[in-house]
């Protein structure tokens, strides 16, 4: 199959988390792509999951099916360590690498607890990003740097995660300023 004829796959999206004072926020941006086009700009990748009343909040790029087929089996691992989501996030890590099925899914989550910020990736990667700032996407990047740039200012984590992805939604064309919000508390 040729490179012109390969179907073009779902592309772009933009999270970002912030963790600052005592609270934690994760946003994301609306826009679902396929190829150069936009097939909607107000998806929510950015979600609260509560398995046995433990709050978590979680936002993904890639594949959404991938994506919802990981926070599915992270709800699983939460249920089976309520609390422990360094645990669950380690436990989800390995089976993504393992297991024959999941080793092909295309998706990145960061997760949070309102304690925790982690990144979880298919190469098994559970990463606690530094300087509390967590991004991922196609203009991940973007508004990875944007956030830092504020991290030093009086502005509180919500107000540094909506200007970081607005500022990455003027730069990714893959990333819209329809914002899907959630902050949690330690």
């Amino acid at each position: 199959m040729s490179e012109e004829t390969k179907f073009p796959g779902w592309h772009g999206t933009t999270i970002v988390g912030v963790k600052k004072g005592n609270e934690v926020v994760l946003a994301g941006d609306g826009q679902v792509s396929l190829g150069p086009t936009v097939i909607k700009g107000s998806a929510r990748k950015v979600r609260r999951i509560s398995p046995g009343g433990f709050d978590v909040v979680c936002g993904f790029a890639g594949s959404t099916a991938d994506a919802f087929t990981l926070l599915e089996r992270l709800e699983a691992k939460l249920e089976a360590s309520p609390g422990q989501l360094a645990k669950a996030s380690v436990e989800l890590a390995k089976d993504w690498r393992m297991d024959k099925y999941l080793r092909n899914l295309e998706a990145m989550l960061i997760v949070t607890d309102g304690s925790d910020l982690f990144v979880i990736t298919g190469a098994g990667d559970v990463l606690e990003p530094e300087n509390d700032i967590a991004a991922i996407g196609s203009g991940g990047n973007f508004a990875l740097a944007a956030a830092r740039a504020q991290m030093d200012s009086d502005k509180d984590a919500e107000t540094i995660a909506r200007r970081a992805l607005e500022i990455a939604a003027e730069i990714c064309v893959y990333t819209n300023g329809n914002m899907t919000v959630e902050k949690i508390n330690k």
